[in-house]
């Protein structure tokens, strides 16, 4: 029986043997080679990369061999991109229709996507995004509702648990909203949208608007699924997802995928692919699906990789929210970020069900960008999101902030890298706090 995210609102610990087994299979989860021992707390910029995604792609990179052609080394090329299509579509989306768009980021899947959309639909004079969103989603909006003549409105978010409510996005979306976009999970506080009743609420006030989520933030954590949500287009990028960088993929609904877009003439209309794809980022990401699935397989019993798939992400999230809690809450040897003085954890909510593995906080007496120097001589890597940076302005002065140092650890990461965090926040609260 697979345990659901709501059976264990603290989270379940894998075994230590079993959590230093799985870190075992990423590179340099605790060292640089070139730098020295390091706790790497900033997987929500670029995830630690699973060996097996990596030597995947190097693999298939060794190969002149163009896709196109017929002879044996071509075709086993051509079979990873089908293949990889295939799985990425199915398992790690949930699809049984639309179409994969592939780009060099995840964020031009989102410039793609929005773009499509919003110059092929003639109806609506508005569309709708959130303050919170990624600068791709964000931007993309903006900028397609100038160029196609529609009001640009922005749903504020809620200070107090960092995510955008169902009600206040409702009061922006009416009948004549032709596109809503709503990120699957905050990329600083962590707290999860809830789409499915965005989805459904919008339908009702408006059964043809096309929704968009950008699920970056929260594939690495969650589950996605495509179909059950009911969205028109979602979109992860794999070097968030423990896998390799130069790629982002995104789903796109069937009424999307043979809307006028860009592509070669002579393609069928629901061909997003332009040019000729790269098989090594496709048998990198089979990697990672299979990687998920070996977790999984300990959760449930089936011949349905989409089953053993899900499950796999459901146990991730479970260990993270252990690890979460304890971040937070601390054990009876050392005290957690909740508890220290002189440290402040931003948009803090109590119902960790509805939160990624990510906290945003900040010590009185330091600087965000100096607290992060600091937090780096003592070998912890995180990372300042903090209203000077493009990507970060809008997003923590919208949640009330100036800024925040945004730590975010990983699933194959234990109690002993947690503790060693905790035991350097509080040294360093003691040091600035006055």
């Amino acid at each position: 029986m697979v345990r659901k995210r709501m059976d264990f609102k603290n989270g379940v610990l894998f075994q230590k043997e079993y959590q230093q087994f799985l870190k075992s299979k990423f590179y340099y989860p605790d060292v640089d080679p070139q730098h020295g021992k390091r706790v790497f707390m900033d997987n929500s910029g670029g995830s630690l990369r699973l060996k097996a995604a990596v030597e995947a792609k190097v693999e298939a990179e060794k190969f002149p061999d163009c896709p196109e052609r017929i002879h044996e080394r071509s075709l086993y090329l051509k079979g990873l991109v089908e293949e990889g299509t295939k799985q990425i579509m199915e398992i790690v989306f949930g699809a049984k229709s639309g179409a994969l768009m592939t780009e060099l980021t995840a964020s031009q899947t989102m410039f793609q996507a929005v773009g499509t959309i919003m110059e092929n639909v003639k109806w609506g004079t508005n569309a709708v995004t959130s303050s919170i969103e990624h600068p791709s989603a964000y931007d993309s909006m903006e900028y397609y509702c100038e160029k196609t003549g529609r009001e640009f409105r922005v749903v504020p978010a809620n200070q107090v648990t960092g995510g955008v409510d169902v009600d206040e996005v409702m009061k922006y979306v009416d009948e004549n909203t032709c596109l809503l976009s709503i990120m699957a999970a905050s990329n600083i506080s962590g707290n999860i949208m809830d789409i499915g009743e965005i989805v459904r609420r919008a339908r009702e006030m408006n059964p043809d608007i096309y929704i968009v989520s950008d699920a970056v933030q929260h594939a690495p954590h969650g589950v996605m699924d495509v179909e059950k949500l009911g969205v028109d287009v979602m979109n992860f990028a794999p070097y968030k997802f423990f896998g390799v960088r130069g790629c982002g993929f995104a789903y796109v609904s069937e009424r999307v995928a043979t809307m006028r877009h860009h592509k070669l003439a002579g393609k069928n209309p629901d061909v997003w692919e332009l040019g000729t794809s790269a098989p090594g980022n496709f048998a990198a990401m089979m990697s990672v699906i299979d990687y998920v699935c070996e977790i999984g397989t300990a959760e449930v019993k089936s011949d349905d990789k989409r089953a053993v798939f899900k499950a796999g992400m459901e146990r991730i999230h479970l260990q993270e929210r252990a690890l979460l809690e304890r971040m937070l809450n601390g054990t009876d040897e050392v005290l957690g970020l909740r508890n220290m003085k002189g440290v402040h954890v931003y948009v803090d909510t109590q119902d960790l069900t509805q939160r990624d593995l990510i906290a945003a906080i900040g010590i009185d007496g330091i600087g965000f960008t100096e607290c992060v120097a600091e937090y780096q001589k003592r070998g912890i890597t995180v990372y300042e999101r903090v209203n000077t940076s493009i990507y970060s302005k809008r997003i923590v002065e919208a949640l009330g902030l100036k800024g925040a140092i945004r730590v975010s650890p990983m699933h194959c990461q234990g109690t002993d890298d947690i503790d060693y965090f905790l035991k350097v926040t509080s040294e360093l609260a003691q040091k600035y706090t006055k």
